[in-house]
This record gives structure tokens, sequence and C-alpha cells, in this order.
């Protein structure tokens, strides 16, 4: 069946939060690219941009004294709608519009579950420093299509995938496979386990919204990783790709 065409609309980014609202000159960017559905080419629905409002606010103050800015790409349809790949698209605009507005600056593409596959299909844009992925949609696909979900574009970058025991949206082994692959070709690939939390990782959101900070931090302005985090990029495969994050994660932590 042919791909049903678009309205006329483009992606867009939402307004800026941190030190572009606070007047301050911008050093870095964080790319919030929200959930999604396998297909659909219909708007958005809100709560999809509004369940992204939290990190993003997140990361934002924990960057706001490096000169961050935090912004939510708002895509044009809700669906990844198979080889056009939409929301790789619209983050892929988001990149460039970035550049256009602020230069030479490193970005962190953070994502969640179809966010998180758009960001880590996008990492290969020269402005992109890091991915975040939080429960990343990575379909079983097998071996012989392992182009359509690839990795080398992560080459070179800082990645962080954190993933629920309990997700029963996105697979976490999947995500564990991918992370395998990615491991083969950038060493600089983690990947954080939450023990009995699910898809929206509420029950231990504390603590993932400190770890995506940490890591933010980490990757875009050179700040020192948390040990948790250093200890996981440092270990090999399976230990670096399924580390528990310990409840109380972050409370020693000033970000």
């Amino acid at each position: 069946m042919a791909q049903q065409a678009l309205p006329v609309r483009g992606a867009r980014l939402g307004k800026p939060l941190g030190a572009a609202g606070a007047g301050r000159a911008v050093c870095g960017v964080a790319l919030l690219l929200p959930e999604g559905c396998p297909s659909g080419t219909r708007r958005p629905s809100p709560l999809s941009t509004l369940s992204t409002r939290p990190l993003a606010a997140r990361l934002a103050r924990a960057g706001r004294r490096d000169g961050l800015v935090a912004h939510v790409v708002h895509y044009r349809c809700r669906g990844w709608n198979g080889a056009a790949a939409h929301p790789a698209a619209d983050a892929a605009w988001a990149l460039e519009e970035v550049v256009r507005r602020y230069g030479d600056v490193p970005v962190c593409l953070a994502g969640t579950g179809m966010g998180a596959r758009a960001a880590l299909h996008a990492a290969g844009h020269p402005a992109v420093h890091s991915v975040l992925a939080l429960a990343p949609w990575i379909p079983d696909l097998g071996p012989e299509e392992s182009d359509s979900v690839p990795v080398k574009q992560l080459a070179g970058r800082q990645v962080l995938l954190v993933h629920g025991t309990n997700d029963e949206r996105t697979d976490p082994e999947l995500s564990y496979r991918y992370a395998e692959r990615a491991k083969k070709i950038n060493r600089d690939v983690c990947r954080f386990e939450v023990h009995s939390d699910g898809h929206s990782l509420h029950q231990h959101r504390s603590e993932v919204l400190s770890l995506a900070a940490d890591f933010m931090l980490g990757s875009l302005f050179a700040h020192g990783y948390s040990r948790p985090v250093a200890d996981a990029l440092a270990a090999p495969p399976p230990l670096g790709l399924r580390m528990p994050l310990a409840s109380g994660f972050g409370e020693s932590l000033k970000h």
C-alpha cells in the first residue's frame, strides 16, 4: 500500500528552556524527541510533548550554568511510518535548525520510546556529541535487516540507553541487543536497567532524571561522570550494558 501523503506542516522546535530564556550565551543544546507510534500521519498527540517536558526542564536546570538550552521537537506526524522514518527526519531538521540558531555548539539528542529510536538514528549529524535513549523502541528485525536499525552512526558519540526491566511496550532485551551491537563499534556506549520499572519509568523517575542530567553534563560539558556511569562506560559487555540503576541515585550529586 502506498504511503499516505503527509499534511503540509513542518516540524518545529518548542520554546527554549534554560540559558537562552535567561539571556545567557548558548554553549550546548539538548534536543528532546517525544514518544510516538509505529505508524500514523495524523498530528501528534499533545500528551507526547507534555510527557517530555519534565526531562527537558531537568536537563535545562542542570545545564543552566554551562549555557545549555533545551528544546522539545514537535514532529510533523505521530508515526515512524516504515522506511520514511519521519521522526528521524524531523530530528535531522531540528539539528540543522540548532546550527542555524546557535552555531557550532554540541548537542545531546534525548528521546523516549520512538523518540529514542529517532535520536539513535539521527546521531550521525556532526553537531551530535551524545545520545540519551530512554526505553528505546528497537524492532526485532533480525540480522538480515540490521541496517534498518543501524549503529555505525553512533561512532564517536557518547551513548546511554536506559530501560525498565518490566517494560511491556518496548522490549528491553531488544535494546540490550542493540547496545551490544553498538558497543562493538563504539566503546563509549553503556546501558542501565531499571529493575521492576515499566515503560514510563515512573517508579524511579527521580533516579532516571538524575542519571540523564549526569550523563548530559558529562558528555556535553566534560563534567566528571558519576562513578556508576563511568564504570558502565568502562565495563565490557554484558556488565556495562546491564548496569542496575541503584535506588537513590543522584541524591549526593550537586545537579
